[in-house]
């Protein structure tokens, strides 16, 4: 028969508590929450002006009697209002107000952007957590990365509060890709920024396909939403979260505390 494990020492101290590391800077967290509210807000108002005409195309036109590329009603089965009420902002069909909304948060958007980029420059997050080594990219680490990721090992146990590779790349097409693909295509479909910059709707060669590829960055970055939310779940909701609120991230058991100090501000 097996003894039971002693009681612990009341004289011992505890065990110390898993250490942790500075990771996110403020300038990180302020833009994380307030990107979540933003494109929450605009993914919904987006979706409304969509059922005004829920059909997509390429080039300078489109209209009813054009050839369109996409249907609404081949993901919600209607052409009318295809996208249901509990997607959309406002939640009833009201075009003008959608796009109140739509241009109101579009504005925080851009300059959220802005301002987290200048913020990360001077603070060096990029060159710190997202610069991408020619060794990351080799076929063979990319493998060895989805693999781990398959087996919920999230983290380089040699550095546990680095940034992993498929987690560079997806910040990176997220934010120097997507984000700025749906604010650009926001502009050329606009009268006014068609007349002051006409050299903007020719980069996406009309306005049409400019409306299809805000469309398509919108989707794709709903994907990224779906497998970050997914990932945070998987990693430790509770640890992830309160990291982009104070800050800190507590390691792994097994770590090894980062040497790295906390960057400026």
């Amino acid at each position: 028969m097996e003894e039971a494990a002693p009681p612990p020492d009341p004289d011992l101290p505890p065990p110390p508590a898993p250490p942790t590391v500075y990771r996110h800077a403020l300038a990180t967290r302020v833009w994380h929450w307030v990107n979540a509210v933003t494109i929450f807000v605009m993914i919904g108002s987006g979706l409304s002006i969509f059922n005004a005409h829920p059909h997509l195309y390429w080039g300078q036109y489109g209209a009813n009697y054009d050839h369109a590329w996409f249907h609404g009603r081949w993901i919600f089965g209607t052409d009318r209002f295809p996208v249901p009420g509990w997607l959309t902002i406002p939640s009833s069909y009201n075009l003008a107000l959608a796009r109140r909304w739509h241009l109101t948060f579009a504005l925080l958007l851009a300059f959220g952007l802005l301002m987290f980029m200048i913020a990360s420059l001077i603070n060096r997050h990029f060159q710190r957590d997202l610069r991408v080594r020619a060794k990351e990219v080799a076929p063979g680490h990319l493998i060895d990365d989805a693999i781990a990721h398959a087996k919920f090992d999230f983290h380089n146990h040699d550095d546990p509060a680095a940034y992993n590779t498929l987690q560079k790349l997806s910040y990176i097409a997220t934010i120097f890709v997507l984000i700025p693909a749906m604010i650009l295509t926001g502009l050329a479909m606009s009268p006014g920024m068609d007349a002051a910059w006409p050299w903007l709707i020719e980069i996406f060669g009309g306005r049409q396909s400019a409306r299809s590829i805000h469309f398509i960055a919108m989707l794709l970055l709903v994907g990224f939403i779906v497998v970050h939310l997914a990932l945070v779940i998987l990693a430790g909701p509770v640890g992830e979260v309160m990291s982009m609120i104070t800050g800190r991230w507590r390691l792994p058991d097994a770590a090894p505390p980062a040497p790295e100090p906390e960057p400026a501000e």
